[in-house]
């Protein structure tokens, strides 16, 4: 699964880039989910703002914590991971899961991912991986299209219609030769998830896998978050996994601790 990044990448400096903390924004989010590091020379490309400018803030950020130095160049620092951490609404949601997730991953030996509506994309808050051969390339806090992914068209069943229109208006994107970039076909497929309980995707993101993921809900019928199975094709059977992820999804409805 390769995911996008969200950063200001080719965006140039953008909306706040005249303050420090927007230039100081622009410099964390140049970094996508691919970049080990990046040199102070692509930092200013990608950001647009001057090298002079780029390296006196990124000394502040050292001193932060919030990057580190990899040789000459920087990379984020385990500042950025602690603070992301401290989310508490994706900590508790991520805490009170990943036991669901740990015995799906132990019952199919498949991939697991929990995942959440953030904008108009998908963000993956957790991953747990059942044999190597189960692997596919995907990351936490990675991000997709809503349209393309099982987790995807699942929080877009559960959303208001509003965000089903947003996407199909921004453009569906064709991430592979199966990716869905009809309007129409995504919103049967969308409709029929909701019908279900539970959507597909099949070759949508990467060649030779499929998900199927479920919605989940809390207590009080609020849409958390959405839970996928991901499997090689040749192996992967959808109604078992429907199944098995339903039945976590009930047990995640009734616990209290997630809302």
């Amino acid at each position: 699964m390769t995911s996008t990044s969200g950063s200001a990448y080719g965006a140039g400096q953008g909306e706040g880039a005249n303050s420090v903390l927007g230039k100081a924004r622009l410099i964390l989010e140049s970094f996508t989910l691919d970049d080990v590091d990046l040199s102070l020379a692509e930092i200013s490309r990608r950001t647009g703002i001057s090298k002079p400018s780029v390296h006196r803030l990124n000394q502040e950020l050292l001193d932060w914590g919030m990057l580190e130095r990899s040789g000459q160049a920087y990379r984020l620092g385990l500042r950025a991971f602690e603070l992301g951490s401290r989310v508490p609404r994706f900590r508790v949601l991520r805490d009170a899961v990943r036991p669901h997730m740990e015995s799906l991953c132990f019952s199919t030996k498949e991939t697991v991912h929990l995942a959440v509506l953030d904008g108009l994309e998908v963000l993956y808050l957790e991953k747990i991986v059942g044999t190597p051969q189960a692997t596919k390339p995907s990351r936490i806090a990675g991000r997709m299209p809503l349209h393309a992914t099982a987790t995807g068209k699942v929080l877009l069943a559960h959303s208001p219609r509003t965000v089903l229109d947003a996407v199909v208006a921004r453009g569906l994107e064709r991430i592979t030769s199966t990716t869905v970039v009809s309007s129409q076909l995504l919103n049967e497929q969308v409709a029929k998830a909701r019908a279900d309980g539970y959507a597909t995707e099949f070759e949508e993101v990467t060649l030779g896998y499929c998900s199927v993921a479920v919605p989940l809900f809390g207590p009080t019928g609020l849409l958390l978050a959405s839970l996928a199975i991901t499997a090689p094709i040749f192996r992967a059977d959808t109604r078992k996994f429907a199944m098995a992820l339903t039945a976590v999804s009930r047990k995640v409805a009734i616990d209290r601790s997630v809302n």
